[in-house]
């Protein structure tokens, strides 16, 4: 298990101190998380990386993550989409499959807790079922600046009983009808995903899924969603190859609560046939922490075309290693993004402009280099596991 004095080298021994001081006033409250997945997502990667961290502090923090059928994980991924402005048929059985599996789940659930922490939609009206008797906090993730009305409505009958909601960015604060504190998302550079790789290390994972170390490399890490937009990906490709020979790798997990994305896989498979039976395009959906972490440090260019994206944590992980980022300007990017600076900034649907900024990367490796040094330094003063720690250590001093 990591400790905090593991970060030492990373952020510095003063900052290290700070957090131990902040935290003393917590010793031994008992914290738990609520989330709907252990893996894929970057809710269960920071949550791997902030609990133990809580725990070596002092705090006595716990992680459970809901259960539900198929059915309840359906819904609450049209409650996703519908947060972040999609039309949705909130039916009756909708609803009461939502309420259903979180009562259930409370049934053989014991929260004697300090402090309960609930992250995004899926275990929210949890709430409901309990005898407030600590403070609850709400962490929504996503991207919160434009909800569908209906299904705000709804949702705000539980956020109203939560005493602190956190969020990743102020413009996803718009009608919340709570106190509201901003935390950044952030990576674990110690984490498998994010720790330094040797050069054959790197080539012999690149030979093992037939990518060519040769060849420039674009990729998109991200799942098939179709906020991630990956048949858009493929376009930025087409006109990329035109200029220069290139391989695109689409490299997405499978995570237990995010039913679309079989769907969106094949989808785009069937749509890059010809490329990815020629080798040019390789899509991958193996869980991997490793290969992802491969991948981002191989490649020249990451690209990160979101339609919505109420953070992008594969942002910040390029960013960590180096790697020129080209991302839409949308949600919480440009928090970690200075367009021309550290990465570059396109319209979502700006195809052309993603393009044409991929092309300029791979043909200006001084620029390249001269902007990921850039990435990397950003990412190391302010989106890091131990700036999350600290955050979450001042909003559980304030409500405890």
């Amino acid at each position: 298990m990591k400790v905090l004095n593991d970060y030492r080298k990373i952020i510095g021994e003063k900052l290290v101190n700070e957090i131990y001081k902040k935290a003393r006033p917590l010793y031994n409250k008992r914290v738990i998380h609520i989330n709907s997945t252990f893996y894929g997502g970057g809710v269960a990667e920071i949550l791997t990386g902030l609990v133990p961290l809580m725990n070596d502090v002092g705090l006595d923090a716990g992680w459970r993550i809901i259960r539900g059928a198929p059915e309840f994980f359906s819904t609450t991924k049209k409650f996703h989409n519908a947060l972040q402005g999609d039309k949705i048929n909130l039916t009756d059985i909708k609803k009461q499959i939502y309420i259903q599996i979180n009562e259930d789940f409370s049934s053989y659930t014991h929260l004697n807790h300090d402090c309960v922490i609930i992250h995004d939609p899926q275990p929210l009206p949890l709430i409901k079922f309990f005898k407030k008797r600590q403070p609850w906090i709400w962490r929504g993730h996503v991207d919160l600046s434009h909800p569908n009305p209906q299904l705000w409505d709804y949702l705000k009958e539980f956020i109203l009983k939560y005493d602190i909601t956190i969020l990743s960015h102020k413009e996803y604060a718009n009608n919340l009808p709570t106190d509201y504190r901003i935390v950044h998302p952030a990576i674990d550079p110690l984490s498998t995903k994010n720790m330094d790789l040797s050069r054959e290390q790197i080539d012999e994972h690149l030979e093992k899924f037939n990518i060519d170390p040769k060849r420039p490399i674009i990729a998109q890490i991200s799942r098939f969603d179709k906020w991630k937009d990956p048949l858009g990906v493929l376009e930025i490709y087409k006109r990329v190859r035109k200029e220069i020979d290139c391989q695109l790798v689409l490299c997405g997990s499978m995570a237990s609560d995010d039913p679309e994305g079989v769907e969106i896989y094949h989808d785009a498979i069937q749509k890059s046939e010809e490329l990815t039976n020629n080798g040019d395009v390789i899509m991958l959906t193996l869980e991997s922490n490793l290969l992802v972490n491969v991948l981002q440090r191989a490649s020249s260019v990451i690209i990160q075309k979101s339609i919505r994206e109420g953070f992008g944590l594969t942002v910040t992980e390029a960013l960590w290693k180096g790697t020129p980022v080209v991302a839409s300007n949308i949600g919480g990017i440009p928090l970690q993004i200075k367009n021309g600076k550290n990465g570059f900034l396109v319209d979502p649907h700006d195809i052309d402009g993603f393009a044409n900024k991929v092309i300029e990367l791979l043909k200006n490796q001084k620029m390249a280099k001269k902007v990921g040094a850039q990435g990397r330094e950003t990412v190391r003063q302010n989106f890091l596991i131990t700036r999350i720690l600290s955050d979450y250590i001042d909003v559980l001093n304030e409500v405890l």
